[in-house]
């Protein structure tokens, strides 16, 4: 990263690919530690289909939203407290150790919640799970971009964005998989330590990043590594720049190891690359990410899917294009820039918010009625809210909302038809299956809840290629050597802490104020994060660090859109758009 300038020519992504058969070596570094995206994608995916039968087994669980968002969020609080202790182990234990020890808490953590006799061991575990995805998912990225050559550096990073949506992807395999076995959710939760273990194995037998062995006096064992990674005419370059760089820092700072937050906010670079990366990490959790990815089944259930099986397997397609989008984004993010690419995801994410708030106001709007009759026919088992109610406007909404005690078991006829309001636990739900009847517990039937699936399909296929890779990038490279560390570490823990924010208040804002206002705030928040990328985001492409850094002395406001050229920063050029 601190060699000379390497334009990020169109052929970047073919360049990447062809690598496996000029140097496997740096493929083999790179996506060796993109496992720890994996770890990131598989509990991310894993745990909204899990959810469904945890809530089956644990009815303490299934009555109370609270304890549910718990379950999801403690994993994310966890990640919070790996994301921060991993930007200092990173620093002062190197990239690989950080992975190590984030693999063998997941691991932990898979073991703890797969024997998990109650939701609080459950949520124990979860925790530690958590631990190991915040270390990794700041030292993946990090251990990779100082491993790549400098013009492939965004393709080689963006393999860790495509593990991420991998590891979802497979997660909602796994869930599937399990979906008739014995310990469903155990199993789930469970084979999540394989991973973490296949990675810890072959860290094993991988070295330290090279630029970290440099800075840290280990000049022979970087020499060696970097010989590895670059053709031999590119090698003392690198090298002798890489010297300079760390020369520069401890003449400029007085010793390279004397790093605090005080020195950090007064580089004038270094805190407009925070505004840009913390902030790009805390607006990618905003748009509302994984309020889909976690609790994607709910969604689909929330638009009038009844049953679980149905509900991961629709939210197979939208983890499967999450997958696709993260390809896309390796093709596009050493040919376009990141900036254009991020303005692009946005711009679609807005829209899809808009599609996926139409659609669930419609389906609130529009609920089937109550039928007296209806509910009658199974008067043993009528909703004590309902029977007391002296109400005749009765919707499906208003018996789901009315206590967790209720659900509505459509009519036979049609399930737009009105139906009963009705005790819901397991018995009833079976009786109501058993005269060929949909049952409701989580959300009620609807005419447009495809339309559900495609908003949330079309939100995962702009997200994915952009706001999904690109902050982790941008993050990669924006930061000085000898800041990267703690720079990665501040903006990790801040996506970690938006993560857990969004994830412990989206079920409780769906009570509130309703799917359809939940996703509406979602989307003020994006055009928020648009306005946001045009101002403050640099563009890094092919970009050395110094270059970056002179672009942010020079600059507070990035209104551009193309990297200027060494030249033109050295005379203080104008601003170049594209």
């Amino acid at each position: 990263m601190e060699g000379g300038i390497h334009p990020a020519e169109a052929s970047a992504f073919r360049e990447c690919f062809s690598l496996a058969w000029r140097n496997p070596y740096v493929l083999r570094l790179a996506f060796s530690a993109g496992i720890g995206g994996l770890l990131f994608g598989y509990d991310t995916g894993v745990i909204s289909g899990a959810l469904l039968y945890i809530r089956d087994d644990f009815k303490s669980v299934d009555r109370r939203t609270v304890l549910q968002e718990c379950i999801v969020s403690m994993a994310i609080a966890g990640a919070i407290i790996g994301a921060a202790i991993g930007g200092w182990t990173n620093d002062r234990f190197g990239r690989r150790v950080s992975l190590l020890v984030a693999d063998f808490l997941f691991f932990v953590g898979s073991v703890v919640m797969a024997s998990a006799p109650n939701p609080g061991l459950l949520i124990f575990g979860r925790v530690f799970v958590g631990l190991g995805v915040g270390m990794a998912s700041m030292s993946a990225p990090l251990y990779i971009s100082e491993a790549s050559p400098a013009k492939i550096r965004g393709s080689l990073v963006s393999t860790n964005g495509f593990l991420i949506t991998g590891g979802q992807f497979l997660s909602y395999l796994i869930n599937l998989a399990f979906t008739k076995a014995p310990g469903t959710w155990r199993w789930m939760l469970g084979i999540a330590g394989l991973p973490a273990l296949l990675q810890f194995l072959l860290m094993l037998f991988l070295p330290e990043s090279p630029r970290w062995l440099y800075r840290k006096g280990r000049e022979e064992e970087a020499k060696l590594i970097l010989r590895k990674i670059y053709p031999p005419h590119e090698v003392e370059a690198e090298v002798q720049t890489l010297k300079e760089s760390v020369e520069t820092e401890i003449k400029e700072a007085g010793s390279a190891e004397k790093i605090n937050l005080s020195k950090l906010l007064k580089a004038k670079a270094v805190r407009r690359g925070l505004i840009a990366g913390i902030g790009l990490q805390v607006f990618q959790q905003f748009v509302g990410i994984n309020t889909v990815m976690y609790y994607s089944p709910t969604i689909v259930q929330l638009a009038g899917f009844a049953s679980n099986q149905t509900a991961l397997l629709l939210s197979l397609i939208t983890s499967g294009l999450n997958a696709f989008g993260s390809i896309v984004s390796i093709y596009f993010i050493d040919r376009t820039g990141r900036k254009k690419l991020l303005l692009f995801s946005l711009t679609g994410v807005i829209v899809s918010l808009g599609v996926l708030t139409a659609v669930f106001h419609e389906t609130t709007s529009h609920s089937p009625r109550i039928s007296k009759v209806e509910t009658a026919h199974f008067a043993p088992y009528t909703c004590p809210d309902y029977r007391s109610s002296s109400s005749a406007s009765w919707d499906c909404i208003k018996c789901l909302k009315a206590s967790p005690e209720c659900g509505f078991c459509a009519s036979s006829t049609n399930k737009l038809f009105p139906g009963a309001c009705l005790i819901s636990n397991s018995t009833v739900r079976d009786i109501c299956h058993g005269e060929d009847r949909l049952w409701y517990s989580r959300g009620c039937p609807s005419r447009n809840g495809w339309m559900a699936l495609i908003g949330l399909s079309l939100y995962i296929i702009f997200f994915s290629p952009g706001m999904g890779t690109v902050p982790w990038i941008v993050n990669s490279e924006i930061y000085p050597l000898r800041f990267r560390g703690i720079g990665g570490g501040m903006a990790a823990t801040a996506n970690w802490i938006s993560n857990l924010i969004v994830a412990q208040s989206f079920l409780s804002l769906t009570e509130a104020i309703g799917t359809a206002w939940t996703f509406l705030i979602f989307g003020f928040i994006s055009v928020m994060a648009l306005i946001f990328v045009v101002v403050f985001v640099p563009e890094t492409k092919g970009l050395p660090i110094e270059e970056v850094e002179k672009m942010l002395e020079r600059r507070a406001l990035q209104f551009v859109f193309r990297k200027r050229r060494s030249d033109e920063l050295d005379k203080g050029g104008t601003t170049v758009t594209a």
